[in-house]
């Protein structure tokens, strides 16, 4: 695992990561050595939130991708008050979206210690399931958001047009938060214009990512949340290696240079937004 960096000078909050993954509750296929290699440092939950903690990260959203995940992470958030929940069906599992799963995740989406339906949205990065099946299933999960009250959490890859078409058609849930921002300025734009949440992760870090940075530089400080995808897209210098709530400071660090914002001041404005989207802790 990466060392820890520097703390934080205010408090501050991961939006989304995967503990189950983190710790082994799912185990990580012999072609996901970062998941691996989280897995292979032994961490326990109460671990992972004490390290956090001791740079600033108070709190974290869990967020599930599969019925089985989303179960696991409402429950590790009902034991846990630093701790919250998302549950869905990730786009990559679309096919897996049956009426009889979806009313289970419905079910778990009005728990008090889930505060988000997510993640969920469009993949047209990968072909493990049809766009139709995502559509519809990125729909189902948008009546949930609604019906639930609860924030909408997207997952977004290369289908940057067509979840704010859906979004637009079927009428967007009160809060819409973009998980780990892909897209350029102009897709900040067009978020921030519908009041979206973008939350950005470690490839705003990247070298090669400056249209991550415009898009982080136009994006109202009102709107933006910060994340790790934990296990997964870890900041620079840790490429390649495993991703824990701890490095949130690094991700923070650039937003804060790339807005020309105080580090104490950007913690405490996405502390705010955290709280308005998924409620208070």
């Amino acid at each position: 695992m990466p060392p820890v960096p520097e703390g934080l000078p205010g408090e501050v909050f991961d939006s989304h990561c995967h503990l189950d993954i983190m710790v082994g509750e799912r185990q990580a296929s012999s072609g996901d050595p970062v998941a691996q290699a989280a897995q292979a440092a032994g961490a326990s939950i109460r671990a992972i939130l004490e390290q956090a903690k001791s740079v600033g990260v108070t709190r974290l959203v869990t967020i599930g991708y599969d019925l089985p995940s989303s179960r696991w992470n409402a429950a590790t958030a009902a034991n846990h008050d630093d701790v919250y929940a998302g549950v869905a069906i990730h786009p990559n599992e679309a096919h897996a979206s049956t009426p009889e799963v979806l009313g289970e995740i419905e079910e778990l989406a009005r728990l008090p210690h889930v505060r988000a339906v997510g993640e969920t949205g469009l993949d047209y990065f990968r072909d493990w399931a049809s766009h139709d099946d995502q559509q519809a299933s990125f729909r189902a999960h948008i009546e949930i958001a609604k019906r639930t009250g609860k924030a909408l959490v997207i997952h977004d890859r290369d289908a940057h047009d067509d979840v704010l078409r859906v979004l637009a058609e079927e009428g967007a849930p009160d809060v819409v938060i973009f998980h780990s921002f892909s897209g350029d300025a102009e897709l900040a734009k067009r978020c921030s214009d519908a009041g979206y949440y973008m939350s950005f992760s470690g490839p705003v870090t990247y070298k090669n990512a400056g249209y991550l940075r415009e898009a982080a530089g136009v994006a109202p400080m009102e709107l933006m949340l910060v994340e790790t995808d934990a296990p997964y897209l870890p900041p620079v210098p840790h490429r390649g290696k495993p991703n824990a709530p701890y490095l949130i400071p690094l991700t923070l660090r650039c937003l804060a240079e790339v807005k020309g914002a105080d580090v104490r001041d950007l913690a405490a404005a996405i502390s705010a937004n955290g709280e308005t989207a998924f409620g208070a802790w």
